[in-house]
């Protein structure tokens, strides 16, 4: 189950506020990424530390999805995993480039 998929199941009072919050930082975080796969050394690294916010608040807003029962613990679970493995990801590899500056 993707993101996209469970905003679709918001009940409609939190679709469009918080469900499109969620879309929307979502597909910023997927932008950092791809960014600063292009980017240079020197420029990465503070792509990749708004990559890190992008990720954290996705996370609270999840929480906040499901402590307002937009989203089901089944489903908070699942998307929570997929964000901390992003994160430690996103993590690892700004230590790899700071490492090296």
């Amino acid at each position: 189950n993707n993101l996209s998929q469970s905003i679709e199941k918001f009940p409609k009072t939190k679709r469009y506020g918080l469900g499109q919050k969620l879309d929307q930082i979502a597909l910023e975080l997927i932008e950092l990424i791809v960014r600063a796969s292009y980017f240079n050394k020197e420029q990465k690294l503070p792509v990749l530390e708004k990559s890190v916010i992008s990720c954290d608040l996705l996370k609270i807003l999840l929480r906040l999805a499901k402590d307002n029962k937009a989203l089901d613990n089944k489903n908070y679970l699942q998307l929570e995993n997929n964000l901390q493995e992003i994160g430690r990801m996103i993590g690892g590899w700004k230590r790899s480039i700071a490492k090296y500056n």
